[in-house]
């Protein structure tokens, strides 16, 4: 294929996802990545349905700083979040009065930013610190200022957005005068399993959470009143009509919503299902198996999106570095710092360029995803272009050139097939490559096999992480048998025309 073909394909990937994100205009329901905002999730979107309100719910999209850029970008239009996070986090009004502000006074606050809270659902979700229960009756610790009186010698296992909110560890830790190293971050999905293990000492937990019910834990009381009231709301932009959902309006106090918490974690049952039950739409259903995940309803829609996802960014690196390779060839000075920089992008983390990406191009979603993906599949496509044309025996060149074909000519009827095996290569391991890379997608709301693996991660279920990279692993064994298939097929015309042209 040539690089003109391989961009138009990349132009029609990205213009059929842009046709499917615009055909719909569903109202955009968000969620972080863990439990209880899951459940919440899919409690509005059903809710909504209900209505008559065509909703569609973007699960596990990250943390709080990209749902609220998604919201006021209008590539959301609400999402759960709690009155603290709006007040200290999105706001940053760190006075202890704002922090018990009335919904009037947050909205006041809120409209400059084309953004309100409503619908409060009718708990509180603190965030806490908690230490085994063996532990803290050994050291006699039950509350913050006990822990501050203690040497430093408990390991912490904090999550990733506490260390870094601005009413987290950082303003926690001076408040009280806390002593202890936080060290690296941990999951919140993974963090009891860890503490039940031993391999941390302290965690940072949600009031609500699911596992304080089942898990031999003490929570550290808050005697100076640091962490600020998180009743439960919905952010949403002002141009939503909230009257629709005013119907879940306390319908969800402390105790209900950490039993919704268990039947998803603990219990095993799926995010809608739990929405469903509390609903009354229909009883939840019992724990699924594997194959039960694996085969599940959502199958046809994560590959279809995994796969474009490759394709197109597949496409465009081809489209790019096919090009740079070529030039790298044709010009050995530019070689060097051609190299370097595809090589400099392979080694950017993922969710730091993901980040970046986000920034840069002021979205969520597919758009981001699809330039990380085809950043780090430049470099085996660059390499191995300006590896096949630099074994290509000078002397076939000089030949054609003599007998009058053009530099053109000669690199379409000579270079390119004769390197088209090593190039094959290099595209074969792009290919196979992003189909891994792409479940990170899933962190900015671009869908794929990675839902399941985030889905998974937030709530500890080894089988929906698993009913996630199971088929990632099918789909990147399939591609490889593809690109073999391929490269057979190639070597073999080869090998016809040289015995045409013997003959």
């Amino acid at each position: 294929m040539t690089t003109r073909l391989l961009l138009r394909l990349a132009l029609l990937c990205i213009a059929a996802w842009a046709g499917v994100a615009t055909a719909s205009p569903a109202l955009q329901v968000g969620s972080k990545r863990f439990t209880e905002s899951y459940v919440l999730g899919e409690i509005v979107t059903q809710t909504l349905s209900r209505a008559g309100i065509a909703a569609e719910h973007r699960q596990g999209l990250g943390n709080t700083a990209i749902l609220a850029a998604a919201l006021q970008k209008g590539q959301i239009d609400l999402y759960p979040e709690y009155t603290g996070t709006i007040v200290r986090e999105l706001l940053q009004r760190t006075a202890p009065a704002d922090a018990q502000a009335p919904l009037s006074q947050i909205n006041a606050w809120l409209a400059p930013l084309g953004l309100k809270a409503a619908v409060p659902l009718g708990f509180n979700n603190s965030y806490a610190l908690a230490i085994r229960e063996a532990d803290a009756t050994r050291l006699r610790l039950a509350t913050l200022s006990d822990l501050a009186r203690l040497a430093p010698a408990l390991k912490p296992g904090l999550s990733h957005e506490f260390l870094a909110r601005a009413d987290g560890w950082p303003a926690l830790q001076r408040a009280y005068g806390l002593k202890l190293t936080p060290g690296a971050g941990l999951d919140h999905g993974l963090a009891y399993a860890a503490l039940a293990r031993g391999e941390v000492d302290l965690i940072d937990v949600y009031t609500t959470d699911a596992q304080l019910a089942r898990q031999p834990v003490r929570v550290l009381r808050d005697d100076l009143g640091f962490f600020p009231r998180y009743d439960a709301v919905l952010l949403m932009r002002t141009c939503v009509d909230e009257r629709p959902l005013q119907a879940l309006a306390g319908r969800l106090p402390e105790a209900e919503m950490t039993r919704l918490n268990a039947a998803a974690e603990l219990d095993g049952r799926p995010f809608a299902d739990v929405a469903r039950g509390f609903l009354g739409q229909a009883a939840p259903t019992a724990a699924q198996g594997l194959m039960a995940r694996l085969m599940a309803p959502d199958l046809p829609r994560l590959l279809a999106q995994h796969l474009l996802l490759v394709l197109a960014s597949l496409a465009l690196a081809v489209a790019v570095a096919v090009p740079l390779g070529l030039a790298a060839h044709r010009h050995p000075r530019l070689a060097g710092p051609v190299m370097a920089a595809a090589g400099l992008l392979q080694t950017l983390p993922s969710l730091a360029l993901l980040a970046f990406l986000i920034a840069w191009v002021g979205r969520i979603g597919f758009v981001p995803a699809l330039l990380a993906l085809f950043v780090y599949a430049l470099l085996p496509i660059v390499r191995n272009t300006h590896a096949g044309l630099q074994a290509v025996p000078r002397g076939l060149v000089d030949a054609a050139l003599a007998l009058g074909l053009t530099r053109g000519q000669t690199l379409r009827s000579i270079e390119l097939p004769l390197a088209l095996p090593t190039l094959m290569a290099g595209v074969k391991i792009a290919a196979v490559t992003n189909v891994g890379t792409a479940t990170v997608a899933a962190f900015v709301g671009a869908g794929g096999l990675g839902e399941r693996i985030v889905a998974g991660l937030a709530v500890n279920d080894t089988e929906l992480m698993l009913a996630g990279a199971l088929p990632a692993a099918v789909l990147a064994v399939l591609v490889q048998i593809l690109f073999d298939t391929l490269e057979r097929r190639l070597a073999h015309n080869r090998h016809h025309k040289n015995k045409d042209v013997q003959a």
